[in-house]
């Protein structure tokens, strides 16, 4: 007789359109009943539209014909939530405070790197005002769903990612809406969309410290936060401003980072500091938290985001930001006793 877990091995090979990662990673499969020559499968239909539900129903189909004994295989789809599906291991806010700092390419690599290092991840982007994480990406595809849920669009290395520019009908068009809806739109993109099982989701804030980085500071589970800077002088009074209100609201620092460090000339094995000295050992202070790493003002990344290519960034940084914040996150959960 078959088992139950021999049906999961190959339900797990079945792969959801539009997201295109697999039953069991977006947490759909409820329950599995075997009697005799019997299977019943019910699923969760959140985010799943006619279309998406009658494909699935026929690859699990074709998928456990290829078990003995079964002769019978029941597909229910059970009215459900979102938010009582997705599984979450840590939210993670990129913030700064101020604009033009660089907020979304640190959310980006850092997506990228931990992406890298084998997790399950996704980027839920909040500057709705502001929104250039498809863009880096090279995202256009507008996301599936039904009226119980959305499914986020997933990036070529398998990053999960959800921001208004999705939703818009080209990605130029202005979002000209007042602080509360602006709010209500982030939490929607906590709530409603079907994020399934995440080892980590990046959250790109709007800059500044007001209504939007509010909201998803009292909304969602953050874990703790990442600060992004430039070296200008006008610097350490920002950083300030945004560690404060991280401490404001309990938020952990798990480090900083400055971009547009430097810019490195091959040709005479220099670096320049384009905008002043240096200031991440000096900010990573003012913080209290590691700094995880200088991005470099680099024309091939800048090529990259341009182009939509950003996961085909190579550079020894990507994985120091990674480890980086790995390190910090395992010195948090060690502190906290989680």
């Amino acid at each position: 007789m078959i088992t139950a877990e021999q049906v999961k091995d190959r339900l797990d090979e079945v792969i959801i359109p539009h997201v295109i990662r697999s039953l069991t990673l977006m947490n759909l499969i409820r329950d599995i009943t075997i009697t005799d020559d019997s299977v019943k499968i019910a699923l969760a239909s959140a985010g799943l539209d006619e279309y998406s539900q009658k494909w699935i129903t026929e690859k699990i189909e074709e998928s456990l014909k290829g078990l003995h004994d079964i002769k019978n295989i029941s597909i229910d789809y059970i009215d459900s939530k979102p938010l009582d599906l997705n599984k979450v291991g840590s939210v993670i806010a990129v913030m700064s405070g101020k604009g033009g700092v660089g907020k979304s390419l640190v959310s980006s690599i850092t997506a990228v790197a931990l992406r890298r290092e084998g997790f399950e991840v996704g980027i839920l982007d909040a500057d709705i005002t502001g929104a250039s994480i498809p863009k880096m990406f090279g995202i256009t595809e507008r996301p599936g769903g039904n009226e119980s849920g959305i499914l986020p669009v997933t990036s070529k290395s398998g990053i999960e990612i959800m921001s208004i520019n999705l939703l818009l009908p080209s990605e130029d068009e202005a979002v000209i809406w007042r602080g509360p809806l602006i709010g209500k739109a982030i939490t929607q993109f906590w709530e409603e969309v079907l994020w399934g099982r995440l080892d980590y989701l990046i959250v790109d804030l709007p800059p500044g410290t007001a209504d939007a980085p509010l909201t998803v500071m009292q909304s969602l589970p953050i874990s703790g936060v990442i600060v992004v800077f430039t070296p200008q002088d006008l610097t350490a009074m920002i950083v300030r401003k945004a560690v404060k209100m991280a401490r404001q609201m309990n938020k952990k620092i798990l480090g900083v980072v400055e971009n547009m460090s430097y810019l490195y000339v091959k040709e005479i094995d220099k670096k320049i500091e384009l905008f002043g000295k240096s200031r991440g050992e000096e900010m990573a202070t003012e913080a209290g938290a590691p700094l995880l790493g200088k991005i470099p003002v680099d024309p091939d990344l800048a090529a990259l985001c341009d182009a939509g290519h950003i996961e085909q960034y190579q550079s020894d940084l990507v994985e120091q930001i990674g480890k980086s914040l790995l390190s910090s996150l395992s010195l948090k959960s060690s502190e906290t006793g989680r």
